[in-house]
């Protein structure tokens, strides 16, 4: 299993949200498994996500879609409030 993680402020989670929601389509056509969005209990303008992928490779090609459609156009990344953290884990266990 390999997780794409992206960490990044936002300005707005309703808007945020939105816009995440309208690529349900585009994470099932990359092969994502499942996903979570966790928001720390004290910064409620910042989220984490966590993408899970059978391997590095759809990781790595999702992670360069979001890099080039969508965090690049602020029309499909309203609400992003700074440049999104990424990395790339796989299981340890």
């Amino acid at each position: 299993m390999t997780t794409l993680r992206i960490e990044h402020p936002i300005s707005d989670y309703p808007t945020w949200r939105s816009a995440f929601d309208r690529f349900e389509s585009a994470r099932q056509q990359a092969g994502v498994l499942a996903y979570h969005v966790r928001r720390p209990v004290d910064d409620d303008a910042y989220v984490l996500v966590d993408l899970e992928f059978t391997g590095t490779d759809q990781a790595e090609r999702f992670l360069a879609f979001l890099r080039e459609t969508v965090w690049a156009t602020p029309a499909n990344s309203p609400a992003l409030a700074g440049g999104p953290i990424t990395r790339i884990l796989e299981d340890a266990s």
